[in-house]
């Protein structure tokens, strides 16, 4: 059978690897098996996923002694706990630090999955199959690994960079609209924070990208994944340039961090916090309420929230921004926007205008 595959390398020297984007992807063996070291392979899934691609995977490594680990689906088991079931799994069929882990499902089972690669006598081989649309343009790319804290999202984890990225699209074809939304958060986030033409291209589209068209899906990520890896491969480790990727996300955490996690799926705290990031940048004199509104108005067309209906207290609210891993010194680091598609990481803002960005929104 014919297939279309696009392929692009994230050069981080002796630890890049491709991400390979296209449609029929999970029938092709070699994709996936050439970068399987040892004879091992673990699969990590969730109870959601592994009925409709895990035996579609587990037909791909034939050649392989292969077990799996089926996860509880949701933000809420993003935790050690989780991971330690990972391990136990691992422990159990006696694998080695030979074994490779392939993480099948959304972000919170690739973050999970490569913490626990990152960790597992002290590093083994991972690869990432995302079926999600906000893994397959964000999550999965990058080597960032973890889980969350009481007191805080994605607080404990490690950078672990996975041997390969295999992105096929027509496992969105089984994900509901609103996970499909809160994809969608992402995909407007590097048009937003970098990238114009992206921008202008998702504005003419966002409609038929909505119905699921697949060529615009398959471009759609394609240029999300291209973004990313300028940007990580520039700064792998977020010293600097890379943290421009959190546009909107330590207002979203905030936000998922005091409602419980679960309560908004992480694209729609984050699309909230897009939104709660310009009209910071327009308090601020940076841009103006129409280019406010164009981003609202973006958003809402990818059915994504622009307000937070839940009681919150503020003061909850800024103890949970505190708790950010851009925060320096218990300084907030925010990414504001000079003009659409261009972002920048600030903490000269003046602190009146967050305070009452914060107040308009809860």
């Amino acid at each position: 059978m014919q297939y279309f595959m696009k392929t692009l390398n994230l050069d981080l020297g002796n630890k890049s690897y491709p991400i390979h984007i296209g449609q029929d992807l999970l029938t092709q063996a070699d994709l996936l098996t050439q970068h399987i070291q040892g004879r091992q392979v673990m699969i990590v899934t969730n109870t959601t996923v592994a009925p409709l691609y895990l035996a579609k995977v587990k037909a791909l490594l034939a050649l392989f002694t292969v077990a799996e680990v089926i996860l509880p689906d949701g933000e809420q088991y993003k935790t050690l706990d989780t991971v330690n079931e990972i391990f136990t799994a691992l422990l159990t069929a006696r694998f080695d630090r030979s074994c490779t882990l392939i993480a099948l499902g959304g972000g919170v089972v690739g973050d999970m999955t490569g913490f626990a690669a990152a960790s597992y006598q002290r590093g083994v081989n991972f690869i990432q199959i995302p079926t999600t649309l906000l893994s397959q343009v964000d999550s999965s790319v990058g080597g960032k690994t973890g889980v969350n804290h009481p007191l805080g999202k994605n607080m404990i984890g490690a950078f672990y960079q996975p041997k390969c990225v295999l992105i096929d699209v027509d496992t969105l074809d089984t994900l509901d609209d609103r996970q499909y939304s809160a994809g969608m958060a992402e995909v407007i986030k590097y048009g937003l924070l970098g990238n114009v033409d992206f921008l202008l291209d998702l504005q003419q589209n966002i409609d038929a990208l909505m119905h699921r068209d697949k060529a615009l899906i398959i471009k759609a990520v394609y240029q999300s994944c291209t973004d990313k890896a300028n940007i990580v491969a520039q700064d792998e480790l977020e010293s600097g340039k890379r943290a421009l990727l959190n546009f909107g996300h330590t207002f979203g955490h905030a936000l998922e961090n005091t409602l419980g996690y679960g309560t908004y799926l992480h694209g729609e705290a984050v699309s909230v916090g897009m939104l709660m990031a310009a009209e910071l940048s327009a308090l601020e004199g940076l841009i103006n309420d129409e280019e406010v509104q164009q981003i609202k108005g973006l958003l809402q067309k990818a059915q994504l929230p622009v307000s937070i209906n839940s009681k919150i207290d503020h003061q909850d609210f800024m103890n949970a921004m505190r708790v950010d891993k851009k925060a320096i010194n218990g300084e907030i680091r925010l990414i504001l926007m000079k003009k659409l598609g261009q972002a920048f990481i600030g903490n000269d803002y003046q602190q009146h205008n967050l305070e009452q960005v914060i107040k308009d929104f809860l």
